[in-house]
C-alpha cells in the first residue's frame, strides 16, 4: 500500500503561483512514477503531468507546458507541482497518484494508478 497526502493548495489570482507538495507513506516511493491529474466541477478528471522513479524523465499536458513543473525528492518520498502563471482555468482540485513502473518512464495519462491522494483544492481568481 501507498499512502499519499497532498498539501500546499488554496487561492490565488491568474498569474500568480502555487506550488502542490504530495506525501508517500507505506511502500518504496522510488520504485513509484508519480504523477498529478485534476478535476473541475462538472468535468472529467484529466492528466495533468509525470515524473519517472529517478525525476530525470517527465511528461506534461499542453495546457500546461511551460508553466508548470513536476519534481520529486525521493529522500523524501515527495513530489512537487510548481505552478506558475495561473489561469482560471487551472481551477479544480488537485490530486496525485502513484504507478508502479518496471522501467524509469513518465507514463502518461492512459496508464492504470493503482494509488491516489485526496486532492487539494486549487482556485485561481481572474
Amino acid at each position: 500500500q501507498v499512502q499519499l497526502v497532498e498539501s500546499g493548495g488554496g487561492g490565488v489570482q491568474a498569474g500568480g503561483s502555487l506550488r502542490l507538495s504530495c506525501a508517500a507513506s507505506g511502500r518504496t516511493f522510488s520504485s513509484y512514477a508519480m504523477a498529478w491529474f485534476r478535476q473541475a466541477p462538472g468535468k472529467e478528471r484529466e492528466f495533468v503531468a509525470s515524473v519517472s522513479w529517478s525525476g530525470g524523465s517527465t511528461y506534461y499536458r499542453d495546457s500546461v507546458k511551460g508553466r508548470f513543473t513536476i519534481s520529486r525528492d525521493n529522500a523524501k518520498s515527495t513530489v512537487y507541482l510548481q505552478m506558475n502563471s495561473l489561469k482560471p482555468e487551472d481551477t479544480a482540485v488537485y490530486y496525485c497518484a502513484a504507478y508502479y513502473a518496471d522501467y524509469d518512464v513518465a507514463p502518461g495519462p492512459g496508464y492504470e494508478y493503482g494509488y491516489w491522494g485526496q486532492g487539494t483544492q486549487v482556485t485561481v481568481s481572474s
